[in-house]
């Protein structure tokens, strides 16, 4: 992306250039054997400079300004995708990173019950089925958590190779999930749209279009060249010429006036406005999108808030029941299952709030990619950041 940006600069250079003036320089010399007389030796400077009388040549100027800023756009649009990409790794390796270490305390859970299973079979208390159960119960969570160690590992190999690292799976990730930041404001204004980088970037390719239109229409018009010389020559005929002067000068005008090219300009012109239709028409595809994009993420956040509160909620609960239960065991009105499996709820509660808060993370990243920035419009942003 970076390297289109330059090579729309350079375009731009070109096409600017054709709205001065050229400018030469011509020189000849050497000797002449035989025959008699020298070799003509000349220095001659030259500038041309064509009439824009049309437009032509300021359509083409202003048609690679437009793609200069919609390449800028583009390379601003692929900047803040790979920051939000990098922010959503981060969140998922923190995610993941918390998922194994719930998972760690699911084995020990699970293998205190298959423990206590055991003891229970051998005192005649429980059955040989009761602790094949449990045994297997703490299998399928070993399991789980070896998927968990794996699917963490991942995590931060592709947070690595997205900063740049090798990926070793050694990035430090959080301890604990992100605080979210300040809820969403009502009413998200659909103008802050127009500041989005995807938008802008084809909003300009129209722009670019039409005045590529108005450049091949200025096409079928005559134009016209000045064009200036001053030099001098160095020769023995023409010193015997008592007319000559040297050094010597003129201006002269040229006109092209394109008459019959097999219908190439009336060809030109509509392939020009075809292209033109097909970015009006990527330009209400994207700004369509970017509004789906938009209320997409706007849903999605407002659902994860209400399950991150009912599941908060969960857990405090399952938090609750773990501590009666607690109590219960110590003056032994439980067993020491009832624990464990009520540890084992409060794991299975604290997976699901966890889940949901790293989405609620990822759609809050995916909000402000959607928008272009953050929730302030542009010009209060502008004055903010001065």
């Amino acid at each position: 992306a970076g390297a289109r940006v330059e090579q729309s600069g350079q375009y731009l250079v070109v096409a600017e250039s054709a709205l001065r003036p050229s400018i030469g320089v011509f020189g000849t010399g050497g000797t002449k054997t035989g025959g008699g007389g020298d070799a003509l030796q000349a220095l001659m400077i030259g500038a041309s400079w064509e009439l824009d009388l049309w437009g032509r040549v300021r359509y083409a100027r202003n048609s690679a300004q437009q793609s200069y800023v919609s390449a800028q756009a583009d390379f601003e649009f692929a900047r803040q995708s790979l920051a939000a990409s990098t922010a959503k790794a981060w969140f998922t390796a923190t995610q993941l990173t918390l998922q194994a270490a719930i998972a760690g305390e699911v084995v020990q859970s699970a293998n205190q019950l298959a423990s206590l299973a055991g003891d229970r079979e051998r005192v005649g208390v429980g059955t040989d089925t009761e602790t094949a159960v449990a045994r297997a119960a703490a299998r399928d969570a070993e399991s789980s958590l070896q998927q968990a160690q794996f699917a963490r590992g991942q995590a931060l190999r592709a947070l690595e190779l997205l900063v740049g690292r090798y990926p070793a799976a050694e990035i430090s990730a959080r301890t604990e999930v992100l605080a979210m930041p300040d809820p969403v404001p009502v009413g998200v204004p659909l103008q802050m749209l127009e500041r989005r980088p995807d938008v802008i970037a084809a909003e300009r390719r129209v722009a670019a279009a039409f005045n590529r239109v108005g450049e091949a229409k200025a096409a079928r018009l005559p134009q016209i060249t000045l064009s200036l010389n001053f030099g001098a020559f160095a020769s023995e005929v023409l010193d015997l010429k008592e007319d000559y002067e040297n050094p010597t000068g003129g201006l002269g005008a040229r006109l092209l006036a394109p008459i019959y090219q097999g219908g190439a300009l009336t060809a030109q012109v509509q392939i020009r406005t075809l292209e033109q239709n097909e970015a009006v028409a990527d330009y209400a595809r994207i700004a369509l999108r970017a509004i789906g994009d938009v209320e997409n993420a706007l849903a999605a956040s407002e659902s994860l808030a209400a399950r991150a509160d009912l599941l908060s909620r969960s857990v405090a609960e399952q938090t609750r029941a773990l501590e009666l239960t607690q109590t219960r065991f110590r003056v032994g009105r439980a067993d020491r299952r009832a624990v464990e499996q009520q540890q084992l709820s409060v794991h299975s509660a604290r997976v699901a709030l966890l889940n949901v808060r790293s989405d609620e993370l990822a759609q809050r990243v995916n909000l402000h990619l959607a928008l272009g920035g953050s929730f302030e419009e542009p010009e209060r942003q502008a004055e903010a950041q001065k």
